[in-house]
């Protein structure tokens, strides 16, 4: 392990020895989800990839969870890659600043979600997931593991538990898709849509994972393990990163940049993935949230790590 690495796993460790008392005294769980209702808020972990590829984790770093929202960034690279710019013609690139599954936004702005890292911009992407695959006789959930599992070099898989629960309680994306396709922005039938949306938010990994999966996004658009084949090019991957800065944190995106000031991409199981560009990738998780829907500790976390290692893109 060279001098770097070992820096880096004392600052983990040093973070998850400051943050450990904390755990279980402030937020709350995404209890709107049953089955994510009834995971342990007492849990944190923390993990890094660096370019050169090597890895160190601290706490429950090495513990999966429901990925949620995080892998709005996944399938966004996704259709990235089938469409080019072709998907933004449905998806717009500015901050919601409102919540993340608003409708009174959608209906002014005509069914044209915002910006893809909002519900309805993200069931729009999986829309158009489903139309690429339906149109090479595959299946959009089968290319997400596909690309998932491909990132990480291990098999990664939907948890249908999860899955379930979201389908029975999901009203308020119900709707949103269903809005958006009154306003003709949904090609295929909603329910194969949410099917796909549902199932991509189910996505079960680790920190170490997370941050593993991600590190194209510190590479230049370079598959995170042997450089092939490319994720995405240069150029979009710093549109991919720009929108994480801009977008990644629900309507918080605006204090996370002041604070933290790193391209982040969060979700309601308590993750959250933050990118250093040329250098490393970075993923912190505790279930409990604060009330914009983000980590409440992995917060902290990312905060603590750029305020001692001096690492962000400002």
């Amino acid at each position: 392990m060279s001098t770097d690495m070992m820096n880096f796993q004392n600052v983990l460790d040093d973070i998850v020895a400051t943050l450990r008392p904390e755990l279980g005294r402030a937020g709350t769980v995404a209890s709107y989800i049953p089955a994510l209702a009834r995971v342990d808020a007492r849990q944190f972990g923390i993990a890094l990839r660096t370019c050169d590829g090597e890895e160190a984790f601290a706490g429950d770093g090495e513990v999966p969870f429901s990925i949620q929202s995080v892998s709005k960034l996944f399938t966004l690279t996704l259709a990235m890659q089938r469409m080019g710019d072709a998907l933004w013609e449905r998806i717009g690139r500015e901050p919601s600043g409102n919540p993340f599954n608003s409708l009174v936004q959608l209906e002014n702005e005509q069914g044209k979600p915002r910006n893809p890292f909002i519900n309805a911009g993200a069931i729009a992407v999986a829309d158009r997931l489903v139309s690429q695959a339906a149109a090479n006789g595959g299946s959009a959930k089968a290319d997400i593991l596909s690309l998932m599992s491909g990132l990480c070099g291990e098999p990664i898989a939907f948890d249908e538990e999860v899955a379930k629960s979201e389908a029975d309680t999901g009203f308020r994306n119900v709707a949103l898709a269903n809005f958006m396709k009154s306003f003709g922005k949904i090609d295929n039938d909603v329910g194969t849509v949410l099917d796909t949306y549902f199932h991509q938010c189910s996505l079960r990994m680790s920190c170490r994972q997370l941050a593993r999966a991600a590190a194209f996004l510190c590479r230049d658009g370079a598959h995170p393990i042997d450089g092939e084949p490319e994720i995405t090019g240069e150029r979009q991957t710093r549109r991919i990163n720009a929108l994480m800065l801009t977008c990644g944190t629900y309507d918080a995106a605006g204090d996370v940049a002041f604070s933290i000031g790193l391209p982040c991409k969060s979700g309601v199981g308590g993750g959250i993935v933050a990118v250093v560009p040329d250098k490393l990738t970075l993923c912190v998780w505790s279930p409990a949230l604060d009330a914009t829907g983000n980590s409440l500790l992995g917060m902290k976390a990312l905060e603590l790590f750029v305020t001692r290692t001096g690492l962000s893109v400002f």
